[in-house]
């Protein structure tokens, strides 16, 4: 009896109620998504459709087997609008929040689950970071519905307008990329300044991760109360902070040089657009590559060689504790520097004048092995069950394994068992591959007291 409880009590880690919140939050969505309040039509949604629905909000990825504008009613955009908030702050989040509406005591149990949900590595002022996180979040998406309003205000009436600008604004700051606007995404609003630079804001203020926000304004406030310089106050930021911005930085530029120089001359992307125009689409297509799922240009037109520079960004992906999928900037920069350092002979991985533990490291290598390893695995498997091609299929899978939401239009014409697949990637993607693998891990991680001798092998 002793031991029976002992596993029942280790049965449900922190790691597992996470996924598994997840998934319950996936099957209540579906069962809400298949009623026919939710069609437009008013008829029963079969439920292949309604998981896919429910599973691409949740997850955050914006892979669309049906037209989210003209297939859901107004119920139904609803359900898929909450759950994308539920996805994009995390369900722990949302749950924490309630009970803090109803003045109900954060347990110790709570605060672990807060602590995994965000991938921390301290429950030290835990609970005032995720207030912080949730009042964030609430006002940036405020700000952003307030600007997407002076258009949809005056283009649909004041009632409309402010639905449409609140559905997007969440739906971009939850790098979602599942708009109502209809079935082309931003395409035709790729010379709207506003709409283009408002989207990416939201998009980038959700992927850089919560942690760079407070440092951030940490930061400016050093600089405003105690006048000290930039460069002071830059130093005074975390590690975190500094390699998420400068990998953003990076990525954002560096995407957008590459994109309007493979694409300016391809008529069907940004070769008939003006000079003005090219460049902020350029910019718009390297921001929602790494996480977003809105798309201004058709990404069937896009050359091949760009669908392939724009796989690469969906796997980098966006930043830690952040509404953005990918295997994330840090740990990307955690594995260049690693290897920065092998070539120059230094015993460790150095940033910014910090070292990184050896424990990190080794999270970075598993989390790059099994993020390549299930997108490797899963195209195989979607190709097999479906007549297209490598390169569609790559990005298909890439994008919903990272919580993209970009396709090269395979989503809708995927048969069962692709649907299915495409289904169990973006789980995967949104609650994480490490996650999963110690979720579903039955052997309790005890210290072991037993060590093997070394011995050299060769490598490479």
């Amino acid at each position: 009896m002793n031991k029976k409880k002992y596993v029942n009590r280790n049965y449900l880690t922190t790691t597992r109620i996470i996924a598994l919140g997840f998934l319950i939050t996936v099957i209540v969505g579906t069962i809400l998504l298949s009623l026919p309040i939710a069609s437009a039509n008013g008829t029963w949604t079969d439920l292949l459709t309604a998981a896919f629905t429910s599973t691409t909000s949740v997850c955050v990825t914006g892979l669309v087997v049906v037209d989210t504008f003209s297939y859901w009613s107004l119920f139904g955009k609803g359900v898929i609008l909450i759950l994308i908030q539920i996805g994009g702050l995390g369900i722990v989040s949302i749950i924490t929040l309630f009970m803090l509406l109803l003045r109900m005591k954060i347990t110790l149990k709570s605060t672990m689950l807060l602590q995994d949900a965000f991938n921390l590595n301290s429950k030290q002022g835990l609970l005032k970071f995720t207030i912080k996180v949730i009042k964030g979040t609430f006002l940036i998406e405020g700000i952003g519905a307030l600007i997407y309003s002076f258009y949809y205000c005056r283009e649909y009436g004041f009632l409309k307008g402010i639905w449409f600008s609140v559905f997007h604004a969440v739906s971009a700051f939850c790098n979602a990329g599942i708009d109502i606007m209809g079935a082309d995404s931003l395409i035709s609003y790729h010379s709207n300044l506003l709409m283009m630079l408002n989207t990416s804001f939201l998009i980038i203020m959700g992927g850089i991760g919560f942690i760079v926000w407070w440092d951030t304004v940490e930061a400016f406030r050093r600089i405003r109360t105690k006048r000290c310089s930039i460069r002071s106050a830059w130093n005074g930021v975390h590690l975190q902070t500094k390699i998420a911005i400068f990998m953003t930085l990076l990525l954002l530029i560096g995407g957008t040089i590459v994109i309007y120089f493979l694409e300016r001359s391809n008529p069907d992307t940004l070769g008939n657009l003006s000079e003005k125009d090219r460049i902020l689409n350029a910019f718009f297509q390297s921001v929602t590559f790494r996480t977003a799922g809105f798309a201004a240009v058709s990404q069937v037109a896009l050359r091949p060689v760009t669908a392939f520079f724009g796989v690469l960004l969906m796997m980098i992906g966006g930043s830690p504790v952040g509404t953005a999928g990918g295997m994330k900037t840090v740990t990307i920069a955690v594995i260049f520097y690693t290897f920065a350092a092998m070539i120059r002979n230094h015993e460790d991985t150095e940033v910014f004048k910090r070292s990184i533990p050896v424990s990190v490291v080794k999270k970075a290598v598993a989390i790059v092995f099994l993020s390549m390893s299930t997108i490797f695995i899963m195209t195989i498997l979607l190709l097999a069950t479906n007549d297209v091609n490598l390169l569609d299929a790559l990005y298909e899978v890439a994008s919903a394994v990272c919580t993209v939401g970009l396709s090269r239009n395979l989503t809708p014409v995927l048969n069962t068992a692709g649907k299915i697949i495409i289904i169990i990637c973006m789980y995967i993607g949104r609650v994480g591959p490490i996650s999963m693998v110690v979720a579903f891990n039955t052997q309790n991680g005890k210290h072991r007291l037993l060590h093997y001798p070394e011995e050299d092998v060769i490598v490479g």
